[in-house]
């Protein structure tokens, strides 16, 4: 017996949700759900800015303690 296309569903037909809509639901919940740990696959983090590089530079932070720096 042979199954009719008909009765074959698909991921779209079965609901299966976009990544974009999958990582929103996952900071929704990790915003309002306390004591929730939220588990994020390395690209999830990646594109959530979880690994945004924002610190200071080498030359930036010498500069700032050059005040600090007791000349006498």
């Amino acid at each position: 017996m042979m199954q009719s296309e008909d009765n074959n569903t698909s991921d779209n037909e079965v609901g299966i949700e976009s990544e974009a809509d999958v990582l929103v639901e996952k900071l929704s919940d990790a915003e309002t759900t306390p004591s929730f740990e939220v588990e994020f696959d390395p690209d999830e983090a990646e594109k959530a800015g979880a690994f945004e590089e924002d610190a200071i530079s080498e030359a930036d932070a010498l500069e700032s303690s050059a005040d600090l720096i007791d000349l006498e």
